[in-house]
């Protein structure tokens, strides 16, 4: 539900502060189209025991005006009610986003300390990456108040204005930061979030592969599942297989992959083998009209080893001449990839990863509720023509060629490609 203020010291000039509530959280959602979302301020406000709520430090300084915060202090440095809650508000042209904090403890005067966060945008910003980074970060600051008095302690506070300048830098400039705090023993680690719709289904027989250089994230920043699993995420290896390497369950394997699909740093590709059959978008025409698209390609597709980097003539050549009812093997054996200097999987890949081509799928359908073949029996559930030969091996554990000479045994199954 929203609930509107329009009073509580807030001159007739300003704009209306809405406030969402939920169970957990409190933001504003706007009418108006989000525009590029990126902090303009982060600032720290705190309790003080004798001057009440302020502003200590704010980068850049005087970007929140007093008058602004007198105003709007009460949804800064909250009552008890909305402490520990996300809250977000839009007014005067700015959108104020923080969680407040209060720790219980009789060595701070009034037996408590009290502060906040918060991030600043512009009105109309998308704002929502930023939620899960804004609690993060109280929780970070709570951490390090209760190990070594960061916040309450005079002399460490004044390292405050650093730490926010260089999270306000690395967040607008990379979406993410690794900030070393002045023991140099703890490192705060955030990164945006993307958010997403609809989040993507991870299937057994799904190859998970990088989209993003391995290099260009934090390992430590993922849970302890999914750095077991990181080192078998190659663009080879699909769901099933990763989790009997790792030694990790699948249903955790699977959910560490969705994770990080939300995050953008991997995508999904069908199993490569040399049975696969491939055929050209419409996409391909971009192949040939971008020339910084050619260029990545040939990068992308050299082989292993070589000096000689293949020609773009060659390559297109290659994707053309992917169509249906032409196995991969018969096409390596026609052209021969690997004389050309081209490494086949990763010309596969390339072409998967940017829409060039896609995978055509045998998909078995049995005609009778009794097949000849016994083994065949126990795969009626999925001979209805809506399971792929490779989702049927990963559930199975059939290799793909022995499913395959069962079905082209059986009359009574037909396959369709599609």
């Amino acid at each position: 539900m929203y609930i509107m203020f329009s009073g509580s010291g807030v001159s007739k000039r300003s704009a209306l502060l809405l406030l969402f509530a939920a169970s957990s959280s409190v933001s504003t959602r706007n009418m108006a189209a989000p525009v590029e979302s990126k902090i303009d301020c982060i600032l720290f406000s705190e309790f003080h025991p004798t001057a009440g709520p302020k502003i200590t430090y704010q980068v850049p300084e005087d970007y929140i005006s007093k008058e602004l915060f007198d105003a709007i202090h009460i949804y800064i440095i909250t009552k008890p009610q909305l402490q520990g809650r996300l809250i977000m508000a839009n007014v005067f042209g700015k959108k104020i986003m923080g969680c407040p904090v209060c720790i219980d403890h009789p060595k701070y005067a009034r037996n408590a300390l009290i502060f906040n966060i918060c991030f600043v945008f512009a009105s109309t910003a998308n704002s929502r990456p930023y939620e899960k980074i804004v609690r993060k970060l109280s929780t970070y600051l709570i951490s390090l108040e209760k190990d070594s008095g960061l916040i309450s302690n005079e002399d460490s506070k004044t390292k405050l204005p650093k730490i926010m300048s260089q999270i306000l830098t690395d967040l607008n400039e990379k979406g993410s930061c690794a900030v070393q705090v002045a023991d140099e023993v703890t490192t705060i680690y955030l990164k945006t979030v993307q958010v997403t719709s609809t989040p993507t289904e991870v299937h057994l027989h799904d190859v998970p592969i990088f989209t993003v250089k391995k290099d260009s994230f934090f390992p430590q920043q993922w849970d302890l599942t999914t750095q077991q699993i990181l080192p078998y995420i190659d663009g080879i290896r699909h769901i099933s297989r990763i989790a009997a390497e790792a030694d990790v369950a699948i249903s955790l394997v699977k959910s560490c992959t969705e994770n990080m699909l939300y995050y953008g740093v991997i995508t999904l590709l069908p199993i490569f083998q040399y049975s696969n059959v491939y055929t050209v978008t419409a996409k391909i025409n971009h192949l040939a009209e971008d020339v910084t698209l050619q260029n990545e390609c040939i990068k992308y597709a050299i082989k292993a080893g070589q000096a000689v980097s293949p020609t773009f003539r060659d390559i297109f050549m290659l994707y053309c001449s992917l169509r249906p009812g032409t196995a991969v093997k018969d096409w390596c054996a026609r052209h021969n990839p690997q004389q050309l200097n081209v490494d086949e999987k990763k010309l596969i890949q390339f072409g998967l990863l940017k829409g060039l081509i896609r995978r055509i799928h045998k998909y078995p359908l049995s005609i009778t509720t009794e097949p000849n073949c016994n083994k065949l029996r126990q795969l009626i559930p999925w001979l209805d023509g809506g399971h792929h030969f490779d989702e049927i091996c990963c559930r199975t554990g059939f290799s793909y060629h022995t499913l395959d000479d069962m079905v082209e045994s059986d009359p009574s199954i037909v396959t369709c490609w599609k």
